[in-house]
């Protein structure tokens, strides 16, 4: 294992993330904390609890979960796909460096930017409700789990794009609009009896709940079938980020 190689792209990724703060950091906790005030403060006052949990603590898993899938797509798609729009790819490429050190140097640093995004909304959150977190590990293990799969999905993303429409078309497009239908702001059992059996095959569904049963101890489905799809896709993403290096999908061509 290449370190030193690791640890460079690594690096360079995180110091992208210095010269970015008021993009990378700043912007999506002031995008949050609104959401806090208009849900959580405005509206949350005049909503009932719900499974026992005022509504403006419900919310906070569902809008950290949410904000991280989003970054840490754009954080890993963006990552690999500066190379390839420069052309520095090939000087990666012709690098020592394996595929598995250069996806542990892209995926590790998109990871790491999204779990200090999380634990920031985290604590911006506590300024506007009060809650408790029942499993604080497990909290955090989702939180680890979502954004290393998420972040290989981007990662996947950026391969794909050739241009950077592309890069906004899964975020926008897909991941976003199935976040808001996830339980973000609602539990699936609010929904009628045929919505919840659709809502099922949404998979952020699973994420969101079991993120909120860290918290609260509550969830819409249960906290292994959380997990077990989380890992499942995780797997997923792993496999074609393999066969991308395998075949030099959009790499070397």
């Amino acid at each position: 294992m290449n370190l030193h190689g690791v640890r460079a792209i690594f690096g360079f990724e995180m110091a992208r993330m210095r010269r970015t703060l008021m993009q990378s950091v700043a912007s999506p906790v002031l995008s949050t904390s609104l959401y806090f005030i208009v849900f959580g403060a405005a509206i949350g006052s005049r909503v009932e609890q719900i499974d026992g949990i005022g509504y403006g603590a419900f919310i906070v898993p569902g809008l950290i979960m949410m904000a991280i899938l989003t970054q840490s797509v754009s954080n890993g798609a963006f990552g690999i796909y500066m190379p390839k729009f420069s052309g520095t790819i090939y000087e990666l490429l012709s690098a020592p460096v394996s595929a598995t050190e250069i996806m542990l140097g892209y995926v590790g640093a998109a990871t790491c930017k999204s779990v200090i995004l999380g634990l920031l909304m985290l604590g911006t959150a506590r300024l506007f409700v009060d809650f408790h977190i029942a499993h604080p590990l497990w909290m955090l293990a989702f939180l680890v789990l979502t954004s290393i799969t998420f972040s290989l999905l981007g990662f996947i993303l950026g391969v794909w794009a050739d241009s950077f429409e592309k890069l906004q078309v899964v975020p926008l497009m897909l991941v976003q609009p199935l976040a808001f239908l996830g339980g973000t702001f609602y539990s699936i059992h609010m929904l009628a009896a045929p919505w919840q059996q659709v809502a099922l095959f949404n998979p952020v569904v699973y994420l969101v709940s079991g993120f909120r049963w860290a918290f609260f101890g509550v969830a819409d489905v249960a906290v292994g079938w959380s997990l077990a799809i989380t890992l499942a896709f995780l797997l997923v993403c792993l496999a074609v980020v393999a066969w991308i290096f395998r075949t030099g999908y959009k790499i070397r061509a």
